[in-house]
């Protein structure tokens, strides 16, 4: 066996018509096969390689085969999306709130100051749970239970509003 050797990039292009028909066999797709070969490429080229044989392409098969298996279990973590048409909202009336908008804040404000801080840093500013719980300085749990907690509080607060009605 030879001694490891430094893989040279200025090879790379002499293995890339096998590289690509190989990644043509594992993806289906012109498309994906062409996007596969260059993420491996990138990766092989992200830092000095040793080999320990005398071909690279070799190498380069497993790093393509490493590459999409990644890749694919990457896309299996991720959740499945369904494009939404104009038909499954056929019917569908957005019920308007009659709260008006300073009852609304009134009714966040009067909550204890833990909740209040979750409800403000999620529900009104936007953050994120973990986005939050860094702001607050607390656990992502602990806002999860304060986000619960305090909507549960402000709920009664805002039914109460909508049930006397407008102020004159």
């Amino acid at each position: 066996m030879s001694p490891p050797r430094e893989l040279d990039p200025s090879s790379l292009p002499d293995h890339l018509e096998a590289l690509y028909r190989v990644a043509r066999r594992l993806c289906g797709s012109r498309e994906d096969a062409e996007d596969l070969v260059q993420d491996t490429f990138a990766g092989v080229l992200r830092r000095p390689r040793l080999l320990h044989g005398d071909d690279p392409r070799g190498y380069l098969m497993r790093a393509l085969r490493n590459t999409q298996a990644t890749q694919y279990r990457a896309a299996m973590r991720r959740p499945a999306t369904v494009p939404l048409l104009e038909s499954d909202f056929d019917g569908y009336v957005a019920e308007a709130s009659p709260v008006d908008t300073r009852e609304l804040i009134a009714a966040i404000l009067s909550a204890p100051k833990l909740y209040r801080d979750a409800i403000l840093a999620v529900d009104v500013v936007g953050l994120s749970y973990r986005q939050a719980a860094f702001r607050l300085r607390t656990h992502e749990a602990t806002i999860t239970t304060r986000l619960h907690r305090g909507r549960k509080y402000v709920q009664p607060l805002i039914q109460c509003a909508i049930a006397t009605g407008p102020e004159v």
